[in-house]
């Protein structure tokens, strides 16, 4: 059996070996390192995909939504609402920019953020929504947008999970996460379901004036060279990054497939256990399983963990500190919150290996594995 991988890039990019090269070496032969012809076609192939009205290339996911949120003006001190149970450049970001971070709850199925809760956090202070799309579940945007339109607040999609996932709405009208909310931001860390060879990050929108000035802020706030027109700042995707994700564009659909596939395999294995919980699905949302996260009931997490990695089967806790303990607010003098359900999920989730390149051989030692320990 081969060693298993949290996720396997490389075996991943020996399939598509020849053409990523040829294109990588394409930029090589053109020189046009920065903004070049890789990275427009980049561009215009994933809005075409996402059927996003306007797409911004930038330099990783994290400055995604530092630009959207710097696009949208919100001023120190305005309140930016965002799931506790998500990773913390979602809310870095947030303090980043001296804006306050709200924390609140996640539904316990989806992981995703509980419209209810998000509409007791509204204050008038309030002035962005950032919903986070986790582990490759959609969010409830329908819900929270009606909730957004109600209060006239902006809602930044964090999308950085969820690349390629499809929400469907109650009138059966269905669009890619990332292209609901006022702004989507996305990731290309090389673990993404569309992951480059090193860092990489969109914002969509399908507003023309917030398109030309996310422009503008990733590219030093500038239209034309040397006159700078407002604060901005430097992120680029390079033509490198971009050529080898013009190359996996075309294979996400099918890279989508094989996790769900893997997914399938492990829900099968697992239907039934009074002490697994398998990912939830909601009738709106497709999965597309960034991550394949389980919830464990009555169960020795920490041995689980360690037997796992005795039996060489990588697994991660995502996510062992949610924001709202995270000792980086503390300077922000935030309400001491007691956000249970978000406590109850980092003590019980654990996230087995899911990616493109698993096999059966893998997917069988690693629940056989998983059930011995719990059924011991």
């Amino acid at each position: 059996m081969r060693p298993i991988q949290m996720v396997d890039t490389k075996n991943q990019y020996l399939k598509i070996k020849s053409e990523v090269d040829a294109a990588i070496h394409e930029v090589l032969d053109s020189a046009a390192y920065i903004n070049g012809k890789a990275v427009q076609d980049f561009t215009t192939a994933l809005n075409q995909y996402q059927g996003a009205g306007f797409t911004i290339p930038c330099a990783n996911g994290t400055d995604a939504l530092q630009i959207a949120m710097m696009a949208l003006d919100l001023q120190p001190g305005d309140e930016v609402i965002t799931p506790s149970f998500t990773y913390i450049a979602t809310t870095e970001v947030v303090a980043l920019l001296k804006l306050k971070p709200v924390f609140v709850e996640v539904d316990p199925q989806t992981f995703c953020m509980d419209p209810e809760a998000l509409r007791k956090a509204i204050t008038p202070k309030t002035k962005a929504i950032v919903p986070v799309h986790l582990y490759g579940h959609a969010a409830p945007m329908e819900a929270i947008m009606a909730i957004a339109k109600e209060f006239g607040l902006a809602v930044i999609e964090d999308n950085a999970q969820a690349i390629g996932a499809d929400y469907q709405f109650s009138d059966g009208t269905v669009k890619k996460t990332g292209t609901i909310g006022t702004i989507g931001t996305t990731s290309f860390y090389p673990s993404k379901n569309l992951g480059a060879y090193g860092d990489g990050g969109a914002i969509f929108t399908n507003d023309a004036d917030l398109a030309h000035k996310m422009k503008m802020i990733a590219n030093h706030g500038q239209q034309t060279r040397y006159y700078h027109e407002m604060v901005g700042c430097n992120s680029r995707l390079d033509s490198i990054q971009a050529a080898i994700l013009n190359v996996k564009l075309r294979e996400l659909d099918k890279y989508i497939v094989a996790r769900q596939t893997a997914a399938s395999f492990y829900n099968a294995a697992f239907a039934g256990h009074q002490q697994i919980t398998s990912p939830f699905v909601a009738s709106y949302s497709n999965h597309v399983y960034h991550q394949y996260t389980l919830l464990l009931e009555g169960v020795d997490w920490v041995g689980l963990v360690a037997y796992l990695s005795e039996m060489k089967i990588p697994s991660m806790i995502y996510y062992p500190v949610p924001g709202h303990r995270q000792k980086m607010f503390a300077a922000f003098d935030l309400p001491k919150l007691n956000l249970t359900t978000t406590d109850w999920l980092t003590e019980r989730v654990i996230s087995l290996p899911i990616h493109t390149e698993l096999d059966m051989e893998q997917l069988s030692y690693i629940t056989e594995n998983l059930l011995a320990y719990i059924n011991r």
